[in-house]
């Protein structure tokens, strides 16, 4: 009874995404209003899905290309050990012939694990252990030695494959940077968008908290149970940051085609120490940012907003959407998301704001170009303030580096502040960048980047907090585009304050003249400020 009852699998990204497309609608479509901006939005975020459905696809068959490579050159070798050949002949019985196919059944998976961990052990040269693993194949599958011989396309070659791992990426990743331009766009107007009508979840405020509630649980139970000794997982590229973020592993959340899992304990290799401790470290860090971020827009739609109820429903929208159960234990995306929303929740006192935006900015360089932004927010007051709690958060940051031995500080510093070649090798790269496209053309890019950054100090002359809510929202958006780790896939570093955006209501009168304290205001008119 207990197997049946616990016997929990995680969905296939694919099935999420059709519950979470549904529930989205259900919840949140505006009915009585179908051509309202809120249903735009929606069928937007929504958008986002199948770009990320094909990326995961085509990262998951770059895999098994990777295991049939393996399978190859394993059962070509003939170097293997006989104790290790007697436990693949456990693992491998009964072998049909489709189990060969790359996309064969869960056998396929065994043989393609197996013989990478064979490949990958020690061994001595034996021809009567070459001769075993050569009768092995041919007595289970029924392919003659001259074929294995013959070399890998008789094999293992994919069958009618319609696309390639790279080409099903970069069709991911274009379709994605596409969608998001279009949400870019949807940003850089909603500061002239003044009428903003109440427009509730279709469920009430006790209901949307039980299933936010029932949906952070089960994500993080996922991040717990997780183990990234033991599946394939794509970790977080070496790109502009911080070092602990460049070390901390990605803790994978969906079921994935894993290379270890399944094979005795004796045969896992065992991670170290260190690799443990990071491991927890990365854990701990995913669910703490997803707590932060969760509690942070709740804050943010109470005490800025007067609408608790938006709040609940854009927290829950927030877990609902297929983006967070896949990609929930990144560290690197969900925890910059987090310090900039406790940016926005403590945008009255400039100094604490000041220090979560340079944290962000710190561990992953790229919202350190949202300071033009902010800073003109804070310019007629608390300008100081602000500038100082950045600068304090990034000597703490430097500071920390210090007494990290593994590079120089020299080396850590190049990385956290990006200055890196914009004309790397494609090698270097990843996502869009690394699929075809000349890095030449990142430069137009990072200079259009530059200009908007800069532009946002100007535009609009006078700012309020629905200003840096878009402004933020739209600069981490366009800040995609010319990611060279993956542009395109770290959508929570806009997610949130895009849903913020959503359901805001209007906010012209959050000016910084307003809502910060100055020099000249007394100590007494704090109830004037917290009714602003």
């Amino acid at each position: 009874m207990g197997e049946i009852l616990l016997n929990y699998e995680r969905p296939q990204p694919a099935t999420w995404v059709y519950l979470s497309s549904f529930l989205t609608i259900g919840l949140y479509f505006v009915f009585h209003r179908f051509w309202s901006i809120r249903n735009l939005d929606l069928v937007l975020l929504i958008l986002l899905a199948p770009g990320l459905l094909v990326v995961y696809e085509g990262r998951q068959l770059e895999q098994e290309e990777r295991a049939n490579r393996s399978q190859q050159i394993a059962l070509q070798s003939g170097t293997q050990t006989k104790s290790l050949v007697e436990k693949f002949l456990t693992l491998v019985q009964p072998l049909p012939m489709y189990a060969l196919s790359p996309r064969g059944s869960v056998q396929s998976e065994s043989v393609a694990n197996s013989l990478t961990v064979l490949q990958k052990t020690p061994s001595f040269v034996s021809e009567e252990v070459s001769g075993t693993t050569t009768e092995l194949v041919e007595a289970n599958s029924g392919i003659p030695p001259e074929a294995i011989e013959g070399g890998p396309a008789e094999l293992d070659s994919p069958v009618d494959e319609d696309f390639t791992s790279d080409e099903l990426q970069r069709i991911g990743f274009l379709y994605l940077l596409t969608i998001q331009a279009f949400i870019l766009v949807r940003m850089m107007l909603d500061p002239i968008m003044s009428r903003r009508p109440l427009l509730d979840p279709n469920l009430t405020a006790g209901g949307l908290m039980f299933l936010g509630v029932s949906l952070f649980v089960f994500m993080m139970a996922n991040v717990v149970r997780s183990d990234p000794q033991t599946q394939y997982t794509q970790g977080p590229e070496l790109g502009p940051g911080y070092a602990l973020m460049r070390m901390l592993p990605s803790i994978p959340t969906l079921p994935i085609n894993n290379q270890l899992e399944g094979l005795p304990a004796d045969i896992r290799p065992e991670p170290t120490a260190g690799e443990k401790q990071l491991a927890v470290v990365a854990k701990v860090l995913a669910i703490l940012a997803h707590l932060g971020i969760v509690s942070a827009i709740i804050l943010i739609s109470n005490r800025h907003f007067g609408n608790t109820r938006a709040g609940v429903g854009c927290a829950t929208l927030y877990l609902i959407l297929p983006y967070t159960a896949q990609m929930t234990g990144r560290v690197d995306h969900a925890l910059p998301a987090a310090f900039l929303l406790w940016a926005i929740l403590t945008y009255r006192r400039p100094l604490i704001a000041g220090m979560f935006v340079g944290l962000a900015g710190g561990l992953v360089y790229y919202p350190l170009f949202l300071l033009p932004l902010w800073i003109s927010f804070y310019w007629k007051r608390g300008v100081r303030k602000f500038i100082l709690g950045t600068a304090c958060m990034l000597a703490l940051l430097m500071l920390a580096l210090w007494f990290d031995d593994s590079s120089t500080l020299a080396d850590h510093l190049q990385h956290m502040y990006g200055v890196l070649s914009p004309l790397r090798d494609a090698e270097t790269l990843q996502g869009l960048w690394a699929l075809g496209w000349n890095p030449f053309w990142r430069l137009p890019v990072i200079v259009a980047y530059v200009i908007l950054s800069a532009f946002f100090a100007i535009w609009p002359a006078q700012k309020n907090l629905g200003t840096i809510l878009s402004g933020s929202a739209a600069l981490m958006i366009a800040a995609q585009f010319w990611h060279g780790e993956s542009g395109g896939l770290y959508i929570a570093w806009f997610l949130p304050l895009l849903l913020l955006t959503i359901f805001r209501p209007n906010l012209q009168d959050r000016i910084a003249t307003k809502v910060v304290a100055g020099p000249n205001l007394v100590r007494g008119s704090k109830t004037e400020l917290e009714t602003v």
